[in-house]
């Protein structure tokens, strides 16, 4: 694992991601027609932009570009990235910032709680960048924004995507102790693709702590995802299905990689609907209790219907 340190002095000039400024430019596939969507301008979409922007909040949702903004915002759902804005890793799909982040800023759980409450969110998303630079990685962060929006919105259901924690001892049990409703974290790809795609991390690492949070809470709902169109084969994305189920990880969410620059890991295929429900249909069938699979499917996307619907599937059997 490599940590990046950013020896530039002046914020304005530091490139977004140093890591990949050298690399030559990959070619950018045109997007089919079922990938595209619409420029996000409603007032929703607004008034949710103002509520982050008034608590000085980072998400998700315009830091890795996700498509879904526009409809997510419109509906005041929001996936808050706390712990900064810079990430330590420096995954080649990933459009969040790399460098040597920032303190942590210990008032920020609060400010989740009060963005949390003022949307008035039933349901919220709290992820953040990697923080290879802390002794837990900051499990214990995590940790204090779960304990806030307990504390303010106490009829707000919690879910995490966290980190890998790695060579961090303690801290998925740290995250666990804090209760959130569903423990989601995503291995992202295939295993032959990750010293590409994610070579900051470790596959089994990451299948290991979705199942140590089953040892810790066997009740605990956990939630992993993944991206094609890197080049993985079928069969690869069969047996990470078979991985998950072995560490009874309960719902799977499947989606199409965007490229977001030149500079990234380039888009090899964009698969079509139909490739996608029937990825489904074979991960219903080795036991998901439920699976969200879609050229537009990202991890937070319709995050608090998709609980309610994990919920009611596990009461069903």
């Amino acid at each position: 694992m490599t940590v990046l340190i950013d020896t530039l002095t002046d914020p304005a000039h530091r490139p977004r991601h140093p890591e990949k400024a050298h690399r030559p430019d990959q070619p950018v596939l045109r997007k089919p027609d079922w990938i595209r969507v619409k420029a996000p301008v409603s007032p929703g979409y607004l008034d949710t932009q103002r509520i982050v922007r008034d608590n000085g909040l980072h998400t998700v949702c315009e830091e890795a570009g996700c498509p879904n903004i526009g409809e997510c915002w419109e509906k005041k759902h929001a996936t808050f990235m706390i712990m900064g804005d810079t990430c330590t890793r420096a995954c080649a799909f990933c459009n969040v910032k790399t460098g040597l982040p920032l303190p942590l800023d210990a008032a920020e759980p609060i400010r989740v709680a009060e963005a949390t409450a003022k949307l008035g969110l039933s349901h919220v998303v709290i992820t953040s960048v990697d923080r290879d630079d802390l002794d837990d990685g900051g499990a214990a962060h995590f940790a204090a924004v779960i304990g806030a929006i307990r504390e303010r919105s106490p009829g707000t259901t919690i879910e995490v995507l966290t980190p890998d924690f790695l060579r961090k001892d303690g801290a998925v049990e740290r995250v666990v102790a804090a209760r959130p409703d569903i423990f989601n974290h995503n291995l992202e790809t295939v295993p032959s693709k990750y010293l590409a795609v994610r070579p900051g991390a470790r596959y089994f690492a990451s299948i290991r702590l979705l199942q140590r949070v089953k040892e810790i809470d066997p009740r605990a709902f956990t939630k992993s995802g993944i991206m094609v169109g890197l080049g993985e084969e079928r069969h690869e994305v069969l047996q990470v299905m078979d991985d998950l189920r072995a560490a009874d990880v309960d719902f799977l969410t499947i989606g199409q990689y965007l490229q977001p620059s030149r500079k990234h890991h380039p888009v090899m295929r964009f698969l079509p609907p139909d490739e996608f429900n029937a990825l489904a249909t074979i991960a219903y069938a080795k036991g998901f209790l439920l699976v969200a699979s879609s050229p537009l499917t990202r991890s937070s996307h319709h995050a608090g219907e998709d609980f309610a619907r994990l919920r009611a599937a596990r009461a069903a059997r």
